[in-house]
């Protein structure tokens, strides 16, 4: 599970912060007060930008943490700048990085227990995994992408992808 979980993970950090580096890029090209980005929404009823971030961080290092046994870190959800933010994601990434291959080698098969809104859910690690917090890490990496390419932030598919620079 190591293999299938850490290294995806981290790769998709490093995009994300690479991705926020492009949108704090934008706000200073087109003058645009970054606070007014990371505020933005696709929809009123969405979570703005910030929070998406915070989001895609939280689902990784409960993710790493619940896979391995560990207690699960948190983070605080005070970050209003693009500077914060990636000082979020470098330390779930060094999170991640603290996570070995033996603390999940029983990973698939653990009993994780947690928190899904008002129900307490408890899943094996690998449906865990696969069905609950994979899904949402994605999901809220993609609104990130897609509230910064809804307001103009220059962003591809290699972005998404932390593709090397060529």
């Amino acid at each position: 599970m190591y293999a299938t979980v850490i290294p995806p993970l981290q790769r998709s950090l490093t995009a994300l912060a690479r991705i926020l580096t492009k949108a704090e890029t934008h706000c200073t090209e087109h003058k645009i007060a970054p606070e007014i980005l990371l505020q933005s929404r696709l929809f009123p009823d969405m979570l703005p930008l910030v929070r998406q971030i915070q989001l895609t961080c939280d689902f990784a290092t409960r993710l790493a943490a619940r896979l391995s046994g560990a207690a699960v870190p948190s983070h605080p959800d005070t970050e209003i700048t693009f500077h914060a933010l990636r000082d979020r994601i470098a330390a779930v990434q060094a999170e991640l990085a603290n996570t070995t291959p033996a603390s999940m080698a029983e990973s698939a098969t653990r009993s994780v227990t947690f928190k899904a809104g008002p129900s307490e859910m408890t899943l094996s690690g690998q449906d865990y995994y696969a069905h609950y917090a994979l899904p949402q890490f994605y999901f809220h990496m993609t609104m990130t992408y897609a509230i910064l390419r809804h307001n103009g932030v220059t962003l591809g598919k290699r972005d998404y992808m932390a593709a090397p620079d060529t």
